[in-house]
């Protein structure tokens, strides 16, 4: 969401979203229901909010029930803290290593976060690119978190399946803890829609994790992109990629149903 008239951006995040760029919880509401999706993830952004999670409780709470919510937080960030954040239905903690890059071995502070999101029984939404996985892949192993890794991992595509980080991407798949989103397409692709170089990583989340273990997201509201995106032939493109029916609602229904704790219809 952004959403500057009611709630201006933290002039102290790298990039404030420009008019085009925002989105309202009534502009999501059109497309929603243009497009009949029921459910929707909100990720509150690094870019123009930050740490502030004004915006995101505003949509949770006016979408209602139909919507969740993930949202960055410091890495300090307590228990306490942590139930607030559920008792509006933001269910996830975003760790976005390309705006903040981390130490894993910075004190165990974000080892003590992780553990306390998994104790809470909340998801580690993560972002990363390239080889950015491969340091932090052993703490998600060794701590019993539920995780979502945005964008296909951000692979590169000039480097093929055998680089470090899709590899660590494809190990966490035996945690039975990990789900990937097939999202971002135009974040990591060298080629314009539909985007067939990334067809041999798709191919292989399917491999390993199955349709079980992806879901989907738009990326909406296009932040930063290069040339213009439409929600419509983002969800053309799953199909390419998944041609079968009973695949496609298990990616867009019933893993998200179960992983961001939707209420089942």
């Amino acid at each position: 969401m952004f959403d500057p008239a009611r709630f201006p951006f933290d002039p102290s995040t790298p990039y404030q979203p420009q008019p085009h760029e925002n989105g309202t919880p009534a502009d999501l509401t059109q497309l929603l229901d243009a497009h009949r999706v029921d459910r929707v993830v909100i990720v509150n952004p690094t870019s123009g909010y930050g740490y502030d999670v004004r915006c995101l409780v505003d949509a949770l709470a006016k979408l209602g029930p139909r919507a969740r919510g993930i949202t960055r937080v410091p890495l300090t960030t307590d228990r306490r803290r942590l139930r607030a954040l559920l008792a509006h239905r933001i269910v996830g903690i975003r760790l976005d290593l390309l705006a903040e890059p981390t130490d894993v071995a910075a004190g165990g502070v974000l080892a003590t976060l992780i553990r306390r999101v998994a104790d809470e029984d909340m998801l580690l939404d993560i972002q990363c690119e390239g080889d950015q996985l491969v340091a932090l892949a052993p703490l998600l192993h060794r701590i019993p978190v539920r995780m979502i890794i945005d964008h296909l991992g951000r692979p590169n595509p000039e480097r093929g399946l055998r680089q470090p980080g899709f590899e660590a991407l494809l190990a966490l798949s035996a945690t039975g803890r990990a789900v990937v989103k097939l999202s971002g397409a135009i974040r990591c692709s060298r080629e314009a829609s539909p985007h067939a170089d990334l067809d041999e990583y798709v191919a292989a989340l399917r491999t390993h994790y199955g349709p079980q273990r992806l879901t989907w997201g738009s990326d909406w509201p296009f932040l930063r992109s290069a040339a213009r995106v439409d929600y419509g032939p983002l969800l053309a493109q799953l199909g390419r990629w998944f041609p079968g029916t009973a695949e496609r609602r298990r990616i867009l229904v019933e893993t998200p149903v179960m992983w961001f704790n939707f209420v089942s219809r």
